[in-house]
């Protein structure tokens, strides 16, 4: 059995309610279910939060006990020096994630800080993406 954490970031919390034209109209608690329920094996674990601190402290607390960790920092993808510095501190490897294809929005989404310090990265195809990038850590 895996121990995989599946990091949100900012305004994530709001998945179901926020432009449902990019990112669709299921709450990511709902898809959560589905996702853990597709790795009965392994046990996953969820967190969000909209503060880059929590999201430090969760790196850290779970970092060199977990077998991975997926990434969806939201905004601070293209902001957080600090979240690039905690993946590269600890041994859990991490799947940056997102929803919609950054490379297909505003020039400011097409820099992640996060890239380099991750085993891969899945954007563009929805929620989709956490399942496949979980697959990943998994296998």
């Amino acid at each position: 059995m895996k121990n995989i954490l599946i990091l949100n970031g900012p305004n994530l919390n709001l998945l179901g309610k926020r432009e449902p034209e990019i990112y669709g109209n299921q709450t990511f608690e709902m898809y959560f279910e589905e996702l853990s329920s597709k790795f009965p094996e392994h046990q996953l674990t969820y967190f969000q939060s909209n503060s880059e601190g929590a999201l430090l402290d969760k790196i850290h607390e779970i970092g060199f006990e977990y077998d991975g960790i997926v990434i969806n920092a939201g905004a601070y993808t293209h902001t957080s020096v600090a979240l690039a510095d905690a993946l590269s501190a600890v041994t859990a490897p991490a799947v940056e994630v997102h929803i919609s294809n950054i490379h297909a929005r505003e020039a400011f989404r097409h820099h992640s800080y996060l890239t380099p310090k991750c085993r891969g990265i899945i954007a563009g195809l929805g929620l989709k993406g956490y399942e496949l990038a979980v697959r990943s850590l998994v296998e």
